[in-house]
């Protein structure tokens, strides 16, 4: 059945977490942007002898309201998480901060196989993890926070690099900030580098440089695989595969892999969904009124356009 949690989405593949062993289990949020070295937050759960531990940083006293805000004692053992609350308790040394979980955990294996099961069977459980099991366990056992700045890689002179993307809006800024001359997320850290699997296409290629049908991209991010044709594109994220054809604009545009825009379209503010196919002439995210009556538009004015909602079959995409 589906997923009715965080932790119900882990019991349901506890048996694949059994099957290749290990004495510890690390859970990871999967709408979260950063670099970190797990193995010190490892280091941490060992030598404090916990149950489980959790990764946490600082956040504004109002933003607190969207996390599992801790309280933690001198030892950095966690003695209080309330989830998401309404009026978040501020930090004892900075009162216009509260200290929040990440959503990163470290359990002993036995102990999360332990919780899980008994979370499984309580009928009143949400069964999550912020609203049922560190609740549950944080008085019986030894839960530890980990401080994200012990373990954060490539820190900044303002802090640390750390971005939540589980809405659109948040979503596009995060890509508009990789456009930037110097953004603080470095993609090109040779001595940290992120490993994602990489399809083998040939180089991103502009052609024409006519009079008002030049390719062209500007502050912008284009991917192998992508083909700009006599069109231009500015503070875009292109991923991989996207055709551009003639006489487009593209200004503030998150494209995502084997997209079509056909002649004449101009995007602006935009997440295009994998595999749409954008019909020549096609103006997304000039009339905000207009779009919200077809596509998604966000709080912030950002225009979500899938498949669907052009009346496309996304599985036709190989």
């Amino acid at each position: 059945e589906w997923y009715k949690g965080t932790a119900d989405a882990v019991y349901q593949n506890i048996d694949l977490l059994r099957e290749n062993g290990g004495e510890y289990i690390l859970v990871l949020a999967g709408d979260h942007i950063y670099k970190m070295d797990y193995g010190k937050m490892l280091a941490t759960h060992a030598r404090s002898n916990a149950d489980m531990t959790i990764a946490c940083i600082n956040v504004p006293l109002e933003d607190a309201k969207g996390f599992g805000v801790l309280e933690v004692d001198a030892t950095d053992r966690v003695v209080a998480f309330d989830e998401k609350p309404a009026n978040p308790k501020p930090m004892v040394n900075d009162p216009t901060q509260a200290f929040a979980s990440m959503g990163i955990y470290i359990f002993n294996a036995k102990f999360l196989y332990e919780q899980l099961i008994r979370d499984a069977y309580d009928r009143n459980s949400h069964h999550d993890f912020g609203q049922d099991i560190i609740p549950y366990i944080i008085n019986k056992y030894r839960v530890q926070a980990h401080r994200f700045t012990d373990s954060c890689v490539g820190a900044l002179e303002n802090g640390y690099y750390w971005r939540d993307v589980g809405t659109i809006d948040a979503y596009w800024e995060a890509n508009m900030e990789l456009t930037k001359v110097i953004p603080e997320l470095n993609l090109y850290d040779s001595e940290w580098p992120i490993w994602t699997y990489q399809e083998q296409l040939p180089p991103a290629k502009f052609v024409f440089k006519d009079e008002g049908r030049t390719g062209k991209a500007t502050d912008s991010l284009v991917s192998g695989g992508c083909l700009i044709s006599g069109s231009s594109v500015s503070n875009s994220v292109l991923f991989s595969g996207v055709h551009v054809a003639d006489y487009c604009d593209l200004d503030g545009a998150v494209v995502l892999p084997k997209v079509k825009i056909n002649e004449g379209v101009i995007l602006k503010n935009v997440v295009i969904d994998r595999g749409c196919d954008i019909p020549a002439g096609m103006e997304i995210g000039v009339d905000l009124v207009r779009d919200s009556k077809r596509f998604y538009v966000s709080e912030k004015g950002i225009v979500l356009v899938t498949p669907d909602m052009l009346g496309q079959d996304l599985y036709r995409v190989k």
